[in-house]
């Protein structure tokens, strides 16, 4: 692992499995924080993970913090996150109409810092007006507050924007309390299913957190490709109108 190799780096000699155990430990005190919708920033979730790591005996300094940070936050160049190949095309028409876009995204270990950077190197950065992630404003979805944000910097009334997710529990339970539209994308296009049968990775852990609680919250509109969005767009708009 980066993180291994980097605390070696500065002389503290840690093995791949201690790290791992580390990690291990670290996820199930995030997961009781996400249980209640709230987030804690990358630093805070770092200083978890080492003090894991060190039984709390590690003083984290300064001129460690990027080369630590920079290694534990890498993965998601060496594995990076699927990206729908609707997603181009949608978000040039939205742009072309002169919409806002922003994105509302909780996040696990990896922090919004370096999916902004991905998204940036993928060209996807230039659509959006917003990106708000979970670590930087301390709550995630379905929590209200995190929507409430994100209405209040795009200048938005609630019920003029719509979301579109593919969790039933925050995308579109998250989205009808805080007053928006809500899309809800079901699609197996991208979705990791090896993944998310494995009960030690993060991508089940994040599955079976977002099904706790159940709801009879219906969306606005349900659709099964990206693709079909714009058209959505438009009636929900017009409903509006």
């Amino acid at each position: 692992m980066n993180l291994a190799k980097a605390l070696n780096t500065i002389d503290i000699k840690i093995s791949k499995e201690q790290v791992a155990q580390a990690l291990d430990k670290a996820v199930s005190s995030l997961v009781e924080i996400w249980k209640t919708d709230k987030d804690v920033s990358h630093m805070e979730q770092l200083k978890l993970i080492l003090n894991c790591l060190t039984e709390n005996t590690l003083t984290l300094k300064n001129g460690w913090i990027s080369e630590l940070s920079r290694a534990y936050t890498s993965p998601i160049f060496e594995v990076p996150p699927y990206i729908n190949p609707d997603a181009p095309h949608v978000l040039e028409w939205l742009k072309n109409q002169n919409k806002q876009t922003a994105i509302i995204c909780n996040t696990g270990l990896t922090p919004g810092i370096m999916l902004k950077r991905f998204l940036e190197k993928n060209g996807m950065a230039k659509y959006f007006d917003l990106m708000l992630f979970s670590d930087e404003v301390g709550f995630r979805k379905p929590h209200p507050k995190i929507f409430e944000i994100a209405a209040e910097k795009l200048n938005a009334k609630p019920y003029e924007i719509i979301h579109v997710g593919d969790n039933l529990k925050t995308d579109v339970v998250g989205a009808k309390k805080a007053g928006f539209k809500a899309v809800h994308l079901v699609c197996d296009v991208g979705r990791d299913r090896i993944a998310e049968a494995d009960p030690k990775s993060l991508v089940h852990i994040s599955r079976k957190l977002d099904s706790l609680r159940t709801t009879q919250t219906v969306p606005d509109r349900t659709i099964s490709s990206l693709a079909t969005l714009i058209e959505v767009i438009k009636q929900l708009k017009g409903q509006d109108q």
